[in-house]
């Protein structure tokens, strides 16, 4: 069973799933909209700075473990205070989940993405990132994954 609480202008503000005895659930403590903040986003849930080095280039790792089920991390670096999106692909192309959307400083990260809610099968991860100081400048890199049920 699945509950889905929708605000609108908003969109999803809380969830909760249960599949066999295991339940999952979330809640929107904060968000910026259009540069305002609202409530706590103090704290960014399921994406880590892993280092405080700063990479000489652009970088999409390989997730691990993959092949996976239900859980794996993705890794990438970003040289520069850049504008990243991390989105998670279908084998046909059809958009499954954005993991990332936002202004992130240089450094590596590392961010789960959980699967317990898809089938079987290769999905792609693709990372866009565009530096903030040069807006010409733009990363894209594209990887495979297989989700093992």
């Amino acid at each position: 069973q699945t509950i889905q609480i929708y605000a609108k202008n908003l969109g999803l503000v809380s969830y909760t799933f249960q599949i066999m005895n295991q339940i999952t659930w979330g809640t929107l403590k904060g968000c910026v909209i259009n540069g305002v903040v609202y409530g706590d986003t103090s704290m960014v849930v399921g994406i880590k700075q892993i280092s405080n080095e700063v990479p000489e280039y652009y970088s999409l790792s390989q997730n691990y473990p993959n092949p996976f089920n239900p859980i794996t991390i993705i890794k990438f670096g970003v040289p520069e205070r850049s504008n990243v999106v991390l989105k998670i692909y279908d084998i046909l192309g059809s958009e499954v989940t954005t993991l990332v959307s936002e202004e992130m400083d240089a450094g590596w990260y590392e961010r789960s993405f959980n699967a317990v809610s898809l089938s079987s099968g290769v999905y792609i991860y693709r990372l866009e990132a565009v530096s903030t100081a040069e807006q010409s400048e733009k990363f894209i890199s594209i990887k495979k994954m297989l989700l093992i049920k």
